[in-house]
C-alpha cells in the first residue's frame, strides 16, 4: 500500500516537472504571467516556469498576417456612396503590447481602417477615388501604423481590395468604356485603312519605278546595239577599203617586178584611185604628173567602147 502512495507520488512530481518545461516554436513568443502578474516573454528555445506560480498567459505569433476586412460603405466628396473592402497586412512586433494595450486588436484594427478610410475618401471625388488608390494606401498605411504602434504592432502595407460604386453609376462606365472601345476600334480601322493605301501608292511608285528603269535599260541597250552595228559596219567598210587598197598595191608591185613602164604604174595607181573613190565622189584631186596619164587612158577606154 505505502509502495502504491509513493511510486503515485513520484508520477505525479514527474508530470508536474515535465508540465512545467515548455518549447517555444520559431516566430512565436509566449507570455508568462507569476500569480497574475506579467512576469516576462519567452522568445524561441527551452524554458521553465515555476510549478503552480507560472502560466502561460498568451502565445503570439510574430509572423507576418493578413485581415481582411468586408466592403465598408464611404461617401465621396460629391456625395456618391460606394462600398470599399481592404486587405491590411500587419506584423506584431512587441507581444507584451500586443497583450495587454488593447482588448481585441483586430477589432481595434478593423474600426480603424473604416474610419480611416471615410477620412481619406471624404476629401476625394468619384473619378479621384477610381484613379487614386495608390495615394490612398500610402495614406492609410501611415495612419494606421502611427495609430496601432501603442499596441506593439507594425502596418506593413494596406490594399484597397474591391471599389464598388452604385448600379447607375457603373452602367454608365460600362457605357463610357464601350463608347471608349468603339472609337478606339474605328481609329485603329481608320489607321489600317490609312496604311494600307499608303502601301499601295508606295507599290504603284515602285512598279513605275521598275518600269521606268526597264524601259531604261532597254533604251540603252537598244542604242549599244545600234552602235555597235555601225561600229561593226565601219570597222567592215575600212577592212574592205583596206584589202583594196592592198590588191592594188600588191598588182603595181607585180608589175613593176614585171618590168612594167612607168606609163602603165601611173594609170594602175589612177585606177586605183577611181575604185578609193568608189563612185561617192564627185571630183578626184589628181598631181599633175598624172592628169596628161588620165586624159590618155580616157582616150584609150573611149576608143575600146567603139
Amino acid at each position: 500500500m505505502l509502495i502504491g502512495i509513493v511510486v503515485a507520488l513520484i508520477v505525479i512530481i514527474l508530470a508536474i516537472l515535465v508540465s512545467c518545461l515548455k518549447v517555444v516554436p520559431q516566430a512565436q513568443a509566449y507570455i508568462v504571467e507569476r500569480l497574475g502578474a506579467y512576469q516576462g516573454t519567452w522568445s524561441v528555445g527551452f524554458h521553465v516556469r515555476m510549478p503552480f506560480l507560472d502560466k502561460v498567459a498568451r502565445r503570439v505569433n510574430l509572423k507576418e498576417q493578413v485581415a481582411d476586412f468586408p466592403p465598408q460603405p464611404v461617401i465621396t466628396k460629391d456625395n456618391v456612396t460606394m462600398r470599399i473592402d481592404t486587405v491590411v497586412f500587419y506584423q506584431i512586433t512587441d507581444p507584451k503590447l500586443f497583450t495587454y494595450g488593447v482588448e481585441n486588436p483586430m477589432m481595434a484594427i478593423e474600426n480603424l481602417t473604416a474610419t480611416t478610410l471615410r477620412n481619406i475618401i471624404g476629401d476625394l471625388e468619384l473619378d479621384q477615388t477610381l484613379t487614386s488608390r495608390e495615394t490612398i494606401n500610402t495614406k492609410m498605411r501611415a495612419a494606421l501604423d502611427i495609430a496601432t504602434d501603442p499596441w506593439g504592432i507594425k502596418v506593413n502595407r494596406v490594399e484597397l481590395k474591391n471599389i464598388i460604386p452604385p448600379a447607375e453609376i457603373q452602367n454608365a462606365m460600362e457605357k463610357q468604356m464601350k463608347a471608349e472601345r468603339e472609337r478606339r476600334e474605328a481609329v485603329t480601322r481608320a489607321e489600317g485603312e490609312k496604311k494600307a493605301k499608303v502601301l499601295v501608292a508606295e507599290g504603284e511608285k515602285e512598279s513605275a519605278i521598275l518600269r521606268a528603269e526597264a524601259e531604261k535599260q532597254s533604251a540603252i541597250l537598244r542604242a549599244e546595239a545600234q552602235k555597235e552595228k555601225m561600229i561593226r559596219e565601219a570597222e567592215g567598210e575600212a577592212e574592205a577599203i583596206l584589202k583594196v587598197q592592198q590588191a592594188n598595191a600588191d598588182g603595181i608591185r607585180m608589175l613593176k617586178e614585171a618590168g612594167a613602164d612607168d606609163a602603165v604604174l601611173k594609170i594602175k595607181s589612177l585606177e586605183a584611185f577611181e575604185k578609193v573613190a568608189d563612185g561617192k565622189a564627185n571630183t578626184i584631186l589628181l598631181p599633175a604628173e598624172l592628169q596628161g596619164i588620165a586624159s590618155l587612158a580616157t582616150a584609150w577606154k573611149e576608143a575600146g567602147q567603139k
